[in-house]
């Protein structure tokens, strides 16, 4: 009998516990300040966009694995140009205006089938043979054939900048690569510009401040040394002090039984040593 009663006030316990704590959102976060007789405790929230909504922000994910094409193309239409297209209906406009045999032989759209359909709504378009320096020099997002892993896709090039070209994916979502990574997947240098002719662009490519927030290659490769140190012999890295001016030089070197030992060294560097560079 008491068992059964412990048993009741639980189950009645647990259903008001439950029933008093309300779902929140998924963007929102809640976070608690403990106080002290200076500081006054305090709870309050703030709004966090998914990773989700960042990576795929003012562009077209494609539907199917070979839609990137007119992935591309509708995230150009919309995002720049300012038209009010859904992917299906650039994939219809493709089908219409496009090569419909071709289309089907190869699973995906062409840049002449994007031509013949942007014409068709008005927007003067061209295929361009481009080099490094003229991607650069780009005034207009550009829609490009990348082939990498044997695989070939249409990225959009919404710009570039400090040496990095800026893609939206329609695969991957907004990230970015260096020049010199860009040219070797960078498929015949070919670009495809959609121009806006009459009408104004609403360039929702154009970079913002959240774009820039990427992570170099010389930051991956500092931290992936002090990590995995077994992978090398000796590491140096060159960083300078925040007074003064002074160079100082850290070198980690590993020996055989994998124990890691530092020096450091201010002014000059020991010779023939590599040095990486913290910006």
């Amino acid at each position: 009998m008491i068992i059964i009663l412990l048993g009741s006030l639980v189950a009645l316990y647990g259903t008001f516990y439950v029933a008093d704590i309300e779902e929140k959102p998924r963007d929102v976060v809640y976070f608690e300040q403990s106080g002290n007789q200076y500081v006054p405790s305090f709870t309050d929230h703030t709004n966090v966009e998914p990773l989700a909504a960042m990576r795929y922000r003012n562009m077209v994910r494609q539907a199917y694995d070979y839609s990137c094409g007119s992935a591309a193309l509708t995230t150009i239409l919309d995002y720049y140009l300012g038209r009010n297209f859904q992917e299906r209906h650039v994939m219809e406009g493709l089908l219409e205006y496009g090569e419909t045999e071709k289309i089907v032989e190869r699973r995906g759209f062409s840049l002449l089938d994007m031509k013949r359909l942007v014409t068709a709504l008005g927007h003067p378009a061209g295929g361009f043979k481009a080099s490094i320096d003229d991607l650069v020099e780009l005034e207009h997002p550009a829609i490009v054939p990348i082939e990498y892993a044997g695989f070939k896709h249409f990225v959009v090039v919404r710009d570039v900048l400090d040496g990095r070209v800026f893609l939206a994916d329609p695969s991957l979502g907004n990230l970015s690569f260096t020049l010199t990574r860009f040219e070797e997947i960078w498929d015949r240098n070919v670009l495809f510009i959609v121009f806006p002719g009459d009408r104004e662009p609403v360039n929702a490519l154009k970079l913002k401040d959240e774009d820039l927030r990427y992570i170099s290659e010389s930051t991956i490769n500092v931290v992936a040394f002090h990590e995995f140190p077994q992978f090398i012999t000796s590491m140096e890295h060159q960083t300078e002090t925040a007074f003064g001016g002074i160079q100082t030089y850290r070198e980690i070197t590993t020996d055989t039984s994998g124990e890691v030992s530092e020096e450091t060294y201010k002014a000059n560097p020991p010779e023939g040593r590599i040095y990486f560079k913290r910006k």
